[in-house]
């Protein structure tokens, strides 16, 4: 998606994305927001407090760095560190091995191990998936450390295909997966004839097949009635431990579901070119489940080319067999746009 690519690289941004018949977005900061007065909330999560003039010792002088990525999902093996692969995880480590304390280091040395830094993550994107603003964090005891060095090796890494949107020292008690309480997905279906996706492999899986003739209008109701319930997503979900497959583990509470009709900016020489012209899907919840995202987005497009109900999406909650859920769509299309660590407001939504 080469739109995505611009979007990493940060040659576009998401106020590009013209939607046809909805309200506009405008971008304040890297963050794209609503045109309005209201400012979507930013991932500051928990802010390091510096009232205390005493010098911090022991665990307490340990330093939390807070790091706001955009990458290119086309470029990577996805997120998730794997050995002989190119992985994010895997650059972004290697790249803030210098950051380690003395001690941390000597001990990896000592056992052979390559000297890299421990990242968490807000969530784990898979190989093709693109992000807008990503959030992991590292931590170190190393005084000396600076937020312009981190962000200068971190882009040095894959210039063009990963960037840093900002960093920031946070209290250490922050952590970018437990410390979120939203997450947010867009996924972008080509709809002009001859741009859709055909089926690649995916594991062992097939991808979606666009069916030539779908309604945007009723993906967009199906989708709407996911909003404002707490819902067990295991029909949707794939590649789920077994003790995860049932239960509270299963349940999500979405925010916003929606789809609209968009046209993606045209890059190319001719000024008299337009577009293309795409369905964009906008998924906001407090946490997905593994390619809950991609299998939904498929389900949804699947029921409204075969003249759905408003509630089938509903109905398939209750099925007993995933199978009754389509399969993913193409990893291509989905880019994890943000991760939110204040409350969700209608005012933040993009669509």
């Amino acid at each position: 998606m080469d739109f995505y690519s611009h979007l990493a690289a940060g040659r576009l941004s998401l106020s590009d994305l013209v939607f046809h018949g909805s309200k506009k977005v405008r971008v304040s900061g890297n963050v794209a927001i609503p045109s309005g007065n209201a400012a979507v909330p930013s991932c500051t999560g928990i802010l390091l407090e510096n009232n205390s003039k005493k010098a911090k010792v022991g665990k307490w002088a340990r330093r939390t760095f807070k790091v706001l990525l955009s990458y290119d999902g086309n470029q990577f093996d996805g997120w998730q560190k794997q050995p002989g692969l190119n992985t994010v995880q895997g650059l972004v480590e290697k790249s803030l091995g210098k950051f380690l304390d003395e001690k941390k280091a000597q001990e990896l040395e000592a056992k052979k191990a390559s000297v890299e830094a421990a990242v968490a993550v807000a969530g784990r994107t898979d190989k093709g998936v693109s992000a807008f603003q990503q959030v992991c964090s590292f931590y170190t005891w190393r005084k000396d450390t600076s937020l312009q060095d981190i962000e200068s090796e971190i882009n040095a890494a894959a210039p063009g295909k990963l960037r840093v949107v900002s960093i920031s020292e946070v209290s250490r008690e922050f952590h970018p997966n437990f410390s979120a309480k939203w997450r947010r997905y867009l996924y972008i279906l080509p709809l002009k004839d001859g741009e859709g996706y055909k089926p690649v492999a995916d594991g062992e899986s097939p991808t979606l097949v666009k069916p030539h003739n779908f309604n945007v209008d009723t993906v967009n109701q199906l989708l709407q009635q996911l909003e404002g319930q707490s819902l067990s997503y295991r029909i949707f979900a794939r590649d789920t431990q077994a003790s995860r497959s049932r239960g509270p583990a299963t349940e999500c509470f979405m925010y916003h579901a929606c789809a609209a009709v968009a046209t993606l900016p045209y890059l190319g020489q001719d000024t008299t070119r337009k577009g293309r012209t795409v369905m964009c899907v906008e998924l906001v919840a407090n946490r997905f489940l593994r390619k809950m995202v991609r299998v939904l987005i498929a389900t949804a497009v699947r029921e409204a080319a075969a003249g759905a109900t408003w509630d089938n999406l509903l109905k398939l909650m209750h099925a007993t067999c995933r199978r009754a859920s389509a399969p993913p769509a193409p990893s291509q299309g989905l880019c994890l746009v943000d991760i939110g660590y204040t409350d969700m407001s209608q005012e933040n939504f993009l669509i």
